[in-house]
């Protein structure tokens, strides 16, 4: 069959999916209406703003909040898919739900979280997927980039950590699966990310390219195997890490995303994928850097195999270059792939209308359920007990790190647990010695710490005084610690091995203060199970 030269253009725009800006101006929103009419391009990827997109680390821009980020995503897509002579497939990053976008949607737990249920609780990670599905549905919205398949070795991980459902293989590919398949059973496609594994990296690709040291064995043994399983389960796409595997690639730094012998070779000849492959966002400076010329960066990631060009900067030119490079057969392989999924998607027909509303209700149902599921006692040495006894001889005291007392936990423990109350906000507004000098009279410390980030840069923004200030009480009152955050900030705890208690609660959302409370107060012990390994000092 002869294809005409528009024809075989107007196919390679389908491989292209440039971002788009939830909170943009109308300029560049008529820009992206342009780029859909002329070049007919494939799906576009959703992120709050300019500001937000994850390279815009040296610039610094604040993220300006906007309560009518989700109405406007709404109206947005309906413009986008107006534009559009074949139907387009949104997409966006939301392994934890629309909230990781857009402000005033429902938030579901950090795979990190998820990873710590037992095993036997892997329902609320299919139900997790099938909320965030319908919520992605309810705004027009039909491919979710999400969830990460990578097995989270290494504690230092500037970019992965909480977003893994943790370190063990097995536990990480079941829970990925059943994510998938919740999203799936609501008809919204999902993607595996980042292959071959970015778990064992210690460079953040967002701005350098991560090193992997392992041979293809040690991958196949521990990297691979959740996305073995994600094939195994018919996965509609796999996304390429911007990481370097010199054992697959002659000895070379080739980042994954620009590897044949990752894409075409590993993946698809020796692990038998067939689904869509889709490149890491080709603005991260790991590899947008490379080329001079625009547009090679997009054919060389099209010629390394993958079928969708992510957050593609140069869409024109990149067109160009596959038209001017790549077989027929090759355009065909991948457009085939991504009509395929428009079709799996149901967006074929014309259909593409935003369906269904946001259910905060069964958002906050489903919280709850993982809370009482989740939260994990890392020192149990009947901590309750100790707590209510010091309150009756007045000798207990509460003190809440990062949140005011008005939080949740402290609420609910007031039901039972009445005692003096003690905070620590910000450097600004809260006295560290006052503080220290207040809790002097007191002999049991009930500790609520809200760890303020999730990434571990500067120890989570834990300021040295707070790090100072539980060094000195855990090493001079019986302390209770609950720590509502990153479990792997545990280990730069100093003394947390001396505590009385130490409860993991992994997210500071009400259901998870509240259900720690309750446990609490009830003596109602909890099923979590650490997901990482963790060294506490």
């Amino acid at each position: 069959m002869k294809i005409t030269a528009e024809a075989l253009r107007q196919r390679i725009g389908q491989f292209f999916f440039p971002a788009v800006f939830i909170n943009d101006t109308e300029e560049n929103i008529q820009e992206t209406e342009r780029l859909i009419k002329e070049h007919n391009i494939g799906g576009l990827t959703f992120f709050h703003s300019r500001a937000s997109a994850a390279t815009n680390y040296e610039s610094k821009k604040k993220v300006v909040f906007n309560d009518d980020s989700y109405q406007k995503i709404k109206e947005l897509i309906v413009r986008y898919q107006k534009a559009a002579s074949t139907p387009l497939l949104i997409s966006i990053d939301a392994e934890w739900g629309l909230a990781m976008r857009i402000e005033k949607t429902p938030q579901y737990p950090y795979a990190i979280t998820l990873g710590a249920l037992p095993e036997n609780k892997s329902n609320l990670v299919f139900e997790v997927g099938k909320q965030i599905g319908l919520d992605l549905k309810a705004a027009g919205i039909q491919y979710n980039l999400s969830p990460l398949a990578d097995i989270n070795n290494n504690p230092n991980n500037p970019v992965i950590g909480y977003r893994s459902f943790g370190e063990n293989k097995e536990k990480v590919a079941n829970f990925a699966v059943e994510y998938l398949n919740g999203m799936s059973e609501v008809g919204v496609l999902g993607c595996l990310k980042h292959f071959p594994g970015h778990g064992n990296t210690n460079v953040d690709s967002h701005l350098g390219l991560p090193v992997l040291k392992e041979t293809l064995e040690e991958l196949l043994e521990n990297e691979l195997y959740p996305f073995i399983k994600g094939i195994e389960n018919n996965v509609d796409s796999i996304m390429i890490g911007h990481l370097a595997v010199p054992s697959l690639n002659d000895g070379k730094d080739t980042s994954a995303t620009l590897s044949k012998a990752v894409i075409q070779d590993l993946l698809r000849d020796k692990l038998g994928y067939d689904g869509l492959v889709i490149s890491d966002a080709l603005n991260m400076h790991s590899v947008s850097k490379l080329y001079e010329t625009k547009g090679q960066l997009e054919w060389e990631a099209f010629n390394a195999g993958n079928d969708i060009l992510c957050f593609a900067e140069n869409v024109p030119e990149g067109i160009e270059a596959i038209f001017k490079n790549a077989s027929p057969d090759r355009i065909f392989e991948s457009y085939s792939r991504i009509m395929k999924a428009k079709e799996k998607a149901g967006i074929l027909s014309g259909n593409t209308a935003a369906s269904g509303e946001l259910n905060f209700e069964k958002a906050s149902e489903l919280n709850l359920e993982i809370a009482l599921n989740a939260i994990t006692t890392i020192i149990d040495n009947s901590n309750s007990e100790l707590a209510f006894e010091a309150q009756k001889n007045n000798k207990l005291a509460k003190l809440s790190l990062y949140k005011n007392t008005e939080n949740t936990f402290f609420k609910t423990l007031n039901t039972k647990l009445e005692s003096p109350e003690f905070t620590f906000e910000n450097l600004e507004v809260s006295d560290i010695s006052s503080i220290k000098k207040e809790l002097e009279n007191f002999e049991t410390i009930l500790i609520s710490l809200f760890v303020p980030k999730a990434k571990p840069a500067n120890n989570f923004e834990i300021d040295n005084s707070v790090l100072e200030l539980l060094s000195d009480l855990l090493q001079t009152k019986k302390c209770i610690v609950y720590v509502f955050g990153n479990p792997y900030a545990l280990p730069i705890i100093p003394n947390l091995k001396k505590a009385s208690g130490l409860v993991q609660a992994y997210q500071d959302f009400e259901e998870f203060q509240k259900t720690a409370a309750i446990q609490f107060l009830d003596k109602i012990s909890s099923n979590g199970i650490l997901p990482v390994n963790i060294d506490i000092q």
